[in-house]
């Protein structure tokens, strides 16, 4: 199980899906715009961060978007050459914060489904370590981080369902 310090980051009852991102980027050591959290809706994966993304579109459940399989298997991915894989990039032409890192693009990524307690997926959470070339983009994520990021992803999973 996780630390009590980093559980707790994500339990506040004044939790929202912007602080709660933040607590996953200091987690993990990644910049704030390198978290995602999607939210299932009907057949549609919407994105609540970040929120520059909320209104770029929806992911279709029925694509081979990383984010639609993460939450059709309910499996959890981890890809450290993830600009070999095939995934939807119009997403990360959108300027994210003011970092004015127009180049950066995701080299790593990881993405695990947000279960509610009844067993159903309610959304996606994907971290990534994004540069403009893979050298640049700091060190592979590993097995560990994964479970990690599982793990967290099935905290969320409760209270959001906690919260509904």
């Amino acid at each position: 199980m996780e630390s009590v310090e980093q559980l707790a980051c994500l339990d506040s009852p004044d939790s929202t899906p912007e602080s709660i991102c933040g607590c996953l980027a200091k987690i993990f050591q990644v910049k704030e715009t390198e978290v995602a959290f999607l939210q299932l809706r009907g057949s549609l994966l919407n994105f609540l961060y970040p929120t520059e993304l909320k209104t770029a579109g929806a992911i279709p459940l029925s694509s081979s978007a990383v984010a639609a399989r993460t939450a059709r298997t309910k499996q959890a991915e981890l890809f450290n050459s993830f600009t070999q894989v095939k995934h939807f990039s119009i997403f990360e032409l959108i300027k994210l914060g003011d970092t004015g890192l127009d180049e950066q693009v995701i080299q790593k990524l990881m993405s695990a489904p947000v279960i509610a307690g009844n067993g159903e997926v309610i959304g996606v959470v994907q971290v990534s370590r994004k540069a403009p070339r893979p050298a640049a983009a700091g060190p592979d994520f590993n097995n560990d981080d994964l479970r990690k990021l599982e793990s967290l992803a099935r905290f969320m999973g409760g209270l959001m369902t906690l919260r509904s």
